[in-house]
């Protein structure tokens, strides 16, 4: 509506001065297009720069992620952006098994935070603050701007389980490469002293408490095995 407003104003302008005969006619004609075109471009103006008509909206989404790996390897995967470390890409699945693995954006407006946290299972936790019309009246004054919906700011939490191990996209590379070296009576065996370690690790909980229900005892599983395979990212990088 605003730039509509403002073509008007000065298409009133030029038809005034070009083509209007009478004097008063067209001082009077011209004045008020010449306010509209004005007051039309100050306006835009302010939205621009001040954001007119506008305020902030702060929205929260989480959402459970998954390692890019797509593997059940306890990984926090991300690309290295800059020097400081601040600004790095992280990558992660929304699914298990995804081809196309998603990532944060690399701009002024987006920050990622790591935290490890009690539990098993990995979530992203996204919170935008973006620029949004205070009515209807804004929405039409400003329709076609471009400014509804502009991000101030995003901030992409990823909390991970304890055991998850931050590796950039070159270190798990070299995982995938270690484990493609190892054969089948290696990985037999590794595989061994796994369920070994789990199933010992369970044990010992049950003589402490008994009484575990049954999602005490699948919770302190998947803890275990999550644990396990830190442990084996740990050799393999080693090697």
């Amino acid at each position: 509506m605003i730039i509509i407003l403002m073509l008007l104003g000065a298409i009133g302008v030029f038809i005034s001065v070009m083509f209007t005969k009478r004097m008063s006619t067209r001082v009077t004609f011209a004045l008020i297009s010449g306010i509209v075109f004005v007051a039309s471009t100050a306006l835009m103006t302010v939205n621009y720069s001040h954001h007119f008509g506008m305020h902030q909206v702060t929205t929260t989404r989480t959402r459970r992620i998954y390692s890019a790996s797509n593997s059940t390897m306890p990984l926090a995967i991300y690309q290295p952006v800059g020097k400081n470390g601040q600004d790095d890409v992280c990558i992660y699945n929304t699914k298990k098994h995804q081809q196309k693995p998603h990532h944060t954006p690399a701009n002024e407006y987006t920050h990622n935070r790591l935290r490890h946290i009690n539990g098993t299972q990995a979530r992203l936790i996204t919170k935008e603050t973006r620029w949004r019309y205070n009515g209807n009246w804004a929405r039409i004054l400003f329709a076609g701007s471009g400014m509804d919906g502009n991000l101030v700011k995003r901030t992409n939490t990823f909390e991970y389980p304890q055991a998850y191990m931050k590796l950039s996209t070159k270190q798990a590379q070299r995982l995938a490469q270690a484990a493609k070296k190892n054969d089948q009576q290696k990985q037999a065996a590794v595989q061994q002293q796994g369920r070994a370690y789990v199933s010992n690790h369970l044990k010992a909980a049950m003589a402490k408490n008994p009484q575990m229900s049954a999602k005490q005892i699948r919770q302190l599983t998947q803890q275990a095995e999550l644990e396990s395979q830190s442990k084996l990212i740990h050799q393999m990088l080693q090697q």
